[in-house]
């Protein structure tokens, strides 16, 4: 099976005052197509900003990363964002759910941006495999945490992505709750073939990956 992420040398630097900070030095690995991969370590060991770095949200200090045979950092920033809007999606701690959207309207909103003609039944779809087609016309204001959280799967889902981005995903939810996402995004990811890539403090979730990347202090270990 042919890789769809690859990370050759990747570093990160910042400026911390006059003096350079390392966040990230020398990360390499592949992830094949349908895999699932969860990123490790303490908290300041670079997992986010790998995440970022993965997804051309960030531009690294060196080295090179590539999303389905594309090089992300041959592109200017434009390019890297249709790269995205064309493989990726991503679901965050904080929900990021529209608040003055609905949880339908949450799902639709990236096949609306698409121009995808039958962008509500999709969501409705979307809706109903996260079981939460009965709260379509809730506002997230009106959603529990691990509700908001399903909804954000099912928005991440509906546009079929190849690659799943997801920073610490069970990260504001309890126990339960977490478990629940946990098996979601798991099912999720063997229905479709895509490939999850994660950042989590959740060693049982990371357990489930079907590969661990552990960094420390910006290092793979």
């Amino acid at each position: 099976m042919a890789a769809i992420v690859q990370a050759v040398g990747l570093g990160k630097q910042v400026l911390s005052g006059d003096s350079p900070l390392t966040i990230l030095q020398d990360v390499s690995f592949e992830v094949d197509a349908g895999a699932s991969l969860a990123i490790v370590g303490a908290s300041g060991s670079g997992k986010s900003t790998l995440l970022g770095l993965l997804a051309g949200l960030d531009v690294p200090s060196s080295g090179s990363v590539s999303l389905d045979g594309s090089d992300l950092f041959k592109l200017d920033e434009d390019g890297r964002a249709g790269v995205r809007g064309r493989l990726a999606g991503f679901v965050f701690q904080s929900f990021q759910l529209l608040p003055a959207l609905n949880a339908l309207e949450n799902v639709m909103l990236p096949l609306e941006l698409r121009g995808i003609a039958d962008a509500r039944q999709r969501a409705e779809v979307s809706l109903q495999q996260v079981g939460l087609a009965a709260r379509a016309h809730h506002l997230p204001k009106h959603l529990s945490g691990g509700e908001q959280q399903r909804v954000a799967l099912a928005r991440a889902f509906v546009t079929q992505p190849k690659i799943l981005f997801a920073d610490e995903p069970t990260g504001n939810l309890d126990a339960a709750t977490g478990a629940q996402v946990i098996e979601l995004m798991l099912e999720l990811n063997r229905a479709q073939g895509t490939t999850l890539i994660l950042v989590t403090h959740d060693e049982n979730l990371a357990r489930r990956c079907s590969k661990q990347l552990r960094l420390d202090a910006g290092r793979m270990v």
